[in-house]
């Protein structure tokens, strides 16, 4: 399926580009890539959502061909992007699906801005950032990265995501998509990431969320995803076996049915409070 690439220009200054499917007048569901990633990792997923979804996929500052700015690249500026972005769409209130760096972006988003949440998906998160081995080990890969970024990087590093294969077309999608990040975006997006502990981000809150990991993920862990669980008080856990960091590139079919499951039950959630 071919969608249509839109562009908006966001308060905080920088220009994203999004896709979107589904029904409009549904309820929002705003997806936000890893790092290296961008608005086209989420194509397989939206390509497989019922209609009466309205899914939005974003690409972040830095990533893909949205605005490169020569810093602030936290997670609080890209939450700010996030509700910037949320803002231009004249969107209230959404779900929001995060993988891996968009986990984090996500957990940010919904702890200072919960009024704006509906809920939030977590693919691939990690509890505790700051003091993950794999996260110090990818600091100090992308610490020495020079101009341009060597496509032998790119690869394993995207490789490193899977534990089963994806179509080879798809695969070099996502290589082609990475290799548009400058080596100072790679390093200020890591650095943000680990700089200091953000474990408290949601922790306690009761804003629904579905937590999505595979057991052969090679980033984030099964104790990441129980810290999480525990945190997030209206919280579901799903454990997709052989799969791993990844889940929606590897098993994409499946991901949004259960996404589509997870979201009716919101919406009925709604509807009960509403009524």
């Amino acid at each position: 399926m071919a969608f249509d690439v839109k562009t908006v220009t966001v308060s905080t200054g920088v220009t994203l580009p999004y896709i979107e499917s589904g029904d409009a007048k549904g309820v929002p569901v705003i997806f936000v890539h890893g790092l290296g990633g961008s608005h086209r990792s989420f194509e397989p997923v939206l390509e497989t959502l019922p209609k009466r979804m309205h899914a939005i996929a974003v690409t972040q500052r830095g990533h893909g061909d949205a605005s490169r700015p020569a810093d602030d690249y936290r997670p609080e500026d890209l939450a700010a992007d996030l509700e910037a972005f949320m803002d231009a769409l004249g969107i209230a209130r959404a779900v929001i699906v995060g993988h891996s760096m968009g986990s984090l972006v996500a957990r940010t988003f919904v702890h200072a801005r919960p009024q704006r949440t509906l809920g939030i998906v977590l693919i691939g998160a990690l509890a505790a950032w700051s003091s993950s081995p794999v996260m110090q080990e990818l600091w100090n890969a992308v610490d020495c990265l020079g101009e341009p970024v060597p496509e032998d990087f790119v690869r394993d590093f995207q490789r490193s995501t899977l534990a089963t294969p994806v179509p080879d077309a798809f695969f070099e999608m996502v290589i082609d998509e990475s290799l548009k990040l400058p080596g100072y975006v790679w390093r200020a997006a890591t650095a943000g990431l680990i700089e200091h502990d953000r474990s408290f981000a949601a922790s306690g809150s009761m804003v629904p969320a579905l937590i999505v990991w595979g057991d052969k993920d090679a980033f984030a862990t099964r104790n990441d995803q129980t810290v999480l669980w525990t945190g997030l008080k209206n919280s579901v856990l799903s454990v997709y076996v052989g799969t791993g960091h990844a889940v929606h590139w590897e098993m994409p079919v499946r991901f949004s049915a259960d996404l589509s499951m997870w979201l009716r039950r919101v919406e009925n959630g709604m509807a009960q409070r509403a009524a």
